[in-house]
């Protein structure tokens, strides 16, 4: 039986209308794919026009403001030590024996004191034979100027009788010649008494130089010799022979030297007040004053010497000690604010004057912050903030034109 063809016109409309699963799920992948890329490149493009667009840190200078009634403060820092400008290694003017040594360190000694003692058996001796010749001298010259006065006598007497021509010429030079040699040799005699006197006192000085005595006050910080050595002025080219008993240190002589290089020595005056800090002691600041600057720079080191007063006397400050000092501005009446002064000082440079206000930038966080001030007077190269502004904050040197509120800054090197 054959078939209708409306029958086969429907079989193929119904292919026809199929649907096939495949072809869509295909079509869904290659569309999130390409969402994914589309994101990832706008992802990009965003953050490379960010770091284009981001702010680039400006480098700037800072100071630190400071209360008004601190003054200026310091313009330099360097290191040194505690030096004694009286020292001395203690020695004898002569050689000899040491038989005595009455220091031990750390013993306070006075002007004068005796420090030790030599073998004095020679000295003495020499002081007894020199003492005996004097002795016999001076017995010489008394009976000398006896026979003086007796030869003064015989020569008046023969002069009266050759007055009268009662003796002849010839006595009367007889007697005129004794006299005249009795004088030579009373002469001579008081020449050789002085001598004498002279070798005594020479004597007595070798005696006094057994005693071996502190040339000023001070303290022992070295022994340097025992009974029984021996002890000279000068070396003994090697031997086992001393050349000092000890070493005294004038405790008030004390100072500090310090070694500034020479490219900021410029910020270093004679008078200027310092403060110095013993490294044994960090919490204790020791007022000082610059005594001198040396003339003279080390050229290996690039650094020129600087001595400084201490206006402070402690047991605790010792020879040697390694010391912080800090250079403070030069007091002057320009430089100092009035007693009971308000407010903080900042350097002149940070201040931007804007009519009869002031305007600094405080950094924070990496910021600046835009602040007004009331201004006072200045003070030196710095300028008295009143109002605005508190002590320990920092603020801009000399801001650039371009430097607004909330500026991204960084510090510049050495602030």
């Amino acid at each position: 039986m054959a078939e209708r063809p409306e029958a086969m016109d429907t079989s193929e409309l119904l292919k026809e209308l199929r649907i096939d699963r495949g072809a869509p799920r295909r079509s869904r992948s290659r569309g999130r794919l390409i969402g994914t890329l589309v994101t990832v490149v706008v992802l990009v493009a965003g953050g490379l026009l960010w770091f284009a667009a981001r702010p680039v840190p400006l480098s700037v200078q800072v100071a630190v403001a400071r209360d008004a009634g601190q003054g200026s403060g310091p313009v330099l820092d360097a290191s040194g030590y505690v030096t004694a400008r009286r020292q001395a290694t203690v020695s004898a003017k002569i050689t000899g024996k040491v038989t005595e040594v009455l220091i031990e360190e750390g013993q306070q000694v006075k002007e004068g004191d005796v420090l030790a003692r030599l073998d004095d058996t020679e000295a003495k001796a020499q002081l007894s034979l020199s003492q005996a010749q004097l002795t016999a001298a001076r017995s010489q010259l008394a009976e000398l100027r006896a026979l003086l006065v007796q030869a003064e006598r015989d020569y008046d007497r023969q002069q009266e009788l050759l007055r009268r021509e009662l003796v002849a010429e010839q006595s009367m030079d007889a007697a005129r010649a004794q006299r005249d040699m009795v004088r030579a040799r009373l002469g001579n005699l008081e020449e050789q008494v002085r001598v004498a006197q002279e070798s005594v006192a020479v004597a007595r000085v070798q005696v006094d130089n057994t005693e071996i005595r502190a040339p000023f006050s001070g303290v022992v910080v070295a022994k340097s010799a025992q009974p029984g050595e021996m002890i000279s002025p000068i070396s003994a080219g090697g031997g086992f022979t001393r050349t000092g008993i000890g070493t005294i240190v004038d405790m008030d002589s004390l100072e500090i030297q310090v070694d500034v290089n020479e490219s900021f020595i410029n910020r270093v005056a004679p008078g200027q007040p310092v403060e110095a800090v013993l490294n044994a002691y960090p919490d204790w600041k020791i007022p000082g004053e610059v005594i001198a600057i040396i003339p003279s720079a080390d050229r290996n080191k690039a650094t020129v010497k600087v001595r400084v007063a201490l206006r402070q006397k402690d047991r605790r400050i010792l020879p040697d000690m390694g010391v912080r000092v800090s250079f403070l501005s030069a007091p002057s009446a320009a430089r100092t604010p009035p007693p009971g002064a308000a407010g903080v000082l900042v350097p002149a440079a940070a201040v931007r004057v804007e009519g009869k206000a002031g305007v600094v930038f405080v950094v924070a966080d990496d910021k600046v912050q835009r602040r007004a001030v009331t201004l006072g007077q200045s003070v030196g190269p710095d300028r008295q903030v009143l109002s605005g502004l508190s002590a320990g904050e920092r603020v801009v040197l000399s801001p650039p034109a371009s430097l607004g509120d909330g500026t991204v800054v960084k510090l510049a090197a050495g602030s």
